[in-house]
């Protein structure tokens, strides 16, 4: 583990001399606009010359009075012969282009990847499904990463593991860090030689990257671990090395950052025994290439020291590169030059293996909105026998179950926003007849098909939302049963609905005698049933409903159990300020 085994000089502030991450997009071609208008006027293009002679071979004079005296529809036919033109060549360009980001991209081996795995993501009403991505920051030395990152041991580790969950509605999604020094048991794995480990023992988590010993690491093996830590299917897994990073942040002009206190060689490398020069000053900059290295692989100098810190500056880092990307647009042009740099030293699982893959998946996150990107770490507490960490295992089991069941950090159901319902002028609530204490389905109402509710219990009966989930659907509704609200004292059913939506809640709480309606900065409708709805339905805490009926489908994980505030209090948004929640423990 390269925090054990000390971390050396970074070799110079600038990144190696390598292809700049751009450059493989062609240029434009010189001229254009302006010079075919010097063309048409006789004036000559940037070579030079001109006169009567190019006058009249670009069409000058009686001749080209004539030519203009022609019908329009041969221009027409002109620029339309040359449009096409173009997008034959730009047509070529780009199959260059995504020949060469194929040629970089390396997939490792799909056989390496575990046959005993978690169950797919199950698609919500719309049909779609969440996406979980493992992101994995190597510290292999191999290659020309030693000149970036320092070190002369072999081998690789994995300085950053994220588990990066995108919810189903793709708008939203959370990154949880997970400790590399955090003691967990480790799987069966291949190795190089094509040999398998036993597996069952416990180690540290960043065991699994380096295991076999080979300077490209063991992806597959970190994503089998994953899969046993957490339960929860990993769709896709990226790596990226030293060089790969730094080649990112100069492909997107840099990545602003902002540090408490400054920070010398010394921090860098403990091992000069002396401060040196400043590699990065206090406050808010701009970094890339080696700079933005040292700063997401900074320990020393900074907080306590420990990998906690550096990984509250990583999520602060990736909330930024996020916010930089998306505000240049999320499109093939700003794409491209980002996937060059990334590809020629990206690992990924056979899934990503092409530049269509990988531009298609990085384009369908275009929709997650900043403030809803979130970082929070798994839950974790010190060793008394030594300096790695454990994971809180109940906590961390909560986080997991709220990522299976598709819900968000702070209690909301992320299946989409819904069609608000017509606007005729009335309220949908009062044309339904008031309901009885089992409230009859409003007979032939297609319409509320297109209405999705997610139901979440605020009581402690065993069962509730999976009977109000019943009645919902008998109503036609699109309901799913969400999980337990963060609170189990609701007395009244509450029924939340976010923009635009009054309409559609209205007609949902005429189902619930004595609902109550407010509004929501989350998207869609949730139903949070209460007690008042319990005794309605004749059942009474910890009576399963309709004797024994599970709370939860077959199949559907359970509802998950309210995220503990060590959780919830130190999340972080991506459009969080960029100064704040950098740092651990004492020491700025």
């Amino acid at each position: 583990m390269s925090g054990r085994r000390g971390e050396s000089p970074a070799r110079g502030e600038g990144v190696p001399a390598t292809e700049d991450a751009a450059g493989s997009v062609p240029s434009p071609r010189a001229g254009g606009r302006a010079e075919a208008r010097r063309a048409a006027q006789g004036k000559g293009g940037r070579g030079g010359g001109g006169g009567k002679a190019e006058a009249a071979s670009a069409g000058g004079g009686r001749a080209a009075a004539r030519k203009s005296a022609k019908p329009k529809k041969n221009v027409k036919k002109i620029v339309a012969w040359s449009t096409a033109g173009v997008l034959v060549v730009i047509a070529g360009v780009g199959g260059a282009i995504y020949l060469k980001l194929n040629a970089n991209i390396k997939s490792f081996d799909a056989d390496a990847i575990a046959r005993n795995r978690p169950p797919e993501a199950k698609a919500d009403a719309d049909g779609n499904k969440p996406v979980n991505i493992l992101l994995i920051g190597s510290d292999s030395r191999g290659k020309n990463n030693a000149d970036l990152g320092g070190g002369e041991d072999g081998g690789a580790r994995s300085d950053t593991t994220i588990l990066l969950h995108v919810y189903a509605d793709h708008k939203h999604a959370v990154g949880i860090s997970i400790p590399r020094n955090a003691k967990v048991e480790l799987p069966s794995c291949k190795l190089p030689n094509g040999k398998w480990t036993k597996g069952g023992n416990t180690d540290l988590f960043n065991a699994a990257f380096s295991m076999g010993g080979s300077d490209d690491g063991n992806p597959a093996c970190t994503q089998n671990t994953v899969e046993k830590l957490t339960g929860i299917r990993v769709d896709h897994t990226l790596v990226v090395d030293f060089n790969g990073f730094a080649s990112m942040t100069s492909a997107v002009n840099g990545v602003d950052i902002c540090l408490p206190k400054p920070i010398y060689e010394g921090d860098i490398n403990p091992k000069l025994k002396k401060k040196g020069d400043l590699v990065l000053p206090q406050g808010k900059q701009t970094v890339e290439g080696q700079k933005a290295l040292d700063y997401v692989r900074l320990r020393h100098g900074i907080g306590d020291g420990s990998d906690i810190g550096r990984m509250k500056r990583q999520q602060a880092f990736l909330g930024s590169l996020a916010s930089k990307i998306k505000k240049d647009g999320m499109n093939p042009t700003t794409l491209l030059p980002l996937a060059d740099a990334a590809t020629k030293s990206l690992v990924v699982d056979p899934g990503l293996d092409s530049a269509d893959k990988l531009l298609s998946f990085g384009l369908s996150l275009k929709n997650i909105d900043m403030h809803d990107l979130k970082f929070v770490t798994v839950p974790w507490r010190y060793r008394t026998q030594d300096q790695d960490l454990d994971l809180v295992q109940a906590d961390a089991g909560k986080l997991w179950e709220t990522l299976k069941a598709d819900q968000t950090i702070d209690g909301q159901n992320a299946t989409g926003q819904q069609p608000d319902a017509p606007a005729d002028g009335t309220s949908p609530a009062s044309q339904q007849p008031a309901p009885a204490t089992t409230p009859a389905a409003p007979a032939g109402d297609t319409a509320n098909s297109a209405i999705r509710v997610a139901v979440y219990n605020g009581t402690t009966v065993n069962g509730l939302a999976g009977k109000a989930t019943e009645q919902l659907k008998g109503a036609k509704f699109t309901a799913s049963t969400a999980g337990q609200a963060a609170s189990t004292k609701y007395k009244a059913t509450t029924i939340e609905y976010g923009s635009g939506q009054k309409a559609n809640a209205e007609k949902v709480a005429a189902l619930f005698p004595g609902a109550g309606l407010e509004t929501s900065s989350a998207r869609g409708i949730s139903v949070i049933v209460g007690q008042e709805y319990a005794a309605a339905m004749g059942m009474a805490p910890g009576a399963p409903a309709g004797g024994g009926a599970p709370s939860a489908a077959p199949g559907v994980p359970a509802p998950p159990q309210p995220l503990p505030t060590t959780i919830t209090n130190d999340a972080r948004s991506a459009d969080d300020d960029i100064c704040a929640n950098t740092s651990y423990g004492s020491g700025g």
